[in-house]
């Protein structure tokens, strides 16, 4: 004779209702992170600021207030703009110069990946660079967010040139943070002069002068790891 108690209906029918919940959980989703991506192309053309509830409606086809339920607030639009730009800049950038080994192959890599990048941007604009010209003299979360995440790039530069040092590619006496500087400054003048003043040639003396820089840092130049 059979005495397993049958389970409950209730708990019977709780089984399936979880799926309609995931699949609109996941729905969910998927419309934000559009909304995000139709913002961040928006953003790239007119600026952090120039983004608005009323703008990612028009463009993704949305209500306002359907737009406005997957954010609460202007201030946090902009700033999973700015967090989804990071996300993408590590990805395309950062994250691929990590499989080099380190010292200059990885240093060289982080910087043509960031040429690359730049080379993209030279029509749509960069959200780091406009995000700093809108928000370099306000406070707040957007500024915080942008400033975070320049910062953690510019970390992760000083210590590409701290293992290059490590390594004997680079002399112990730079300064990371002054060769990081230079490094950075190389690609806001390419920024600055392909982009607004239109001159042709700027990529490549951006490459020549991350070329000199890692020749007059270098104990021999002749002696430093050629790129593959």
């Amino acid at each position: 004779m059979n005495t397993r108690t049958p389970p409950s209906r209730s708990k019977l029918a709780a089984v399936p209702a979880a799926e309609p919940g995931k699949r609109a959980l996941l729905k969910g989703q998927q419309t934000k992170a559009a909304i995000v991506d139709a913002a961040l192309g928006l953003a790239s053309q007119i600026g952090l600021e120039g983004l608005s509830i009323g703008a990612l409606a028009e463009i993704t086809g949305m209500s306002k207030s359907g737009v406005f339920a997957h954010f609460g607030s202007r201030e946090e639009l902009q700033i999973s703009v700015v967090r989804e730009y990071h996300e993408r800049f590590e990805r395309e950038v950062f994250y691929p110069a990590m499989q080099l080994p380190r010292g200059i192959p990885r240093l060289q890599a982080m910087f043509d990946n960031w040429m690359v990048q730049t080379s993209a941007e030279i029509d749509s604009g960069c959200i780091y660079i406009s995000g700093a010209v809108e928000f370099d003299d306000r406070t707040g979360p957007v500024r915080d967010a942008l400033a975070s995440s320049v910062t953690s790039w510019q970390a992760a530069l000083r210590r590409a040139v701290e293992q290059a040092q490590e390594e004997g590619h680079l002399v112990r006496q730079v300064d990371p943070l002054q060769a990081a500087f230079e490094i950075h400054g190389l690609i806001l003048a390419l920024h600055y002069e392909a982009r607004f003043l239109k001159l042709p040639g700027a990529s490549e003396r951006a490459r020549q002068g991350f070329a000199r820089l890692l020749e007059r840092y270098s104990p021999d130049p002749h002696t430093r790891p050629r790129r593959a």
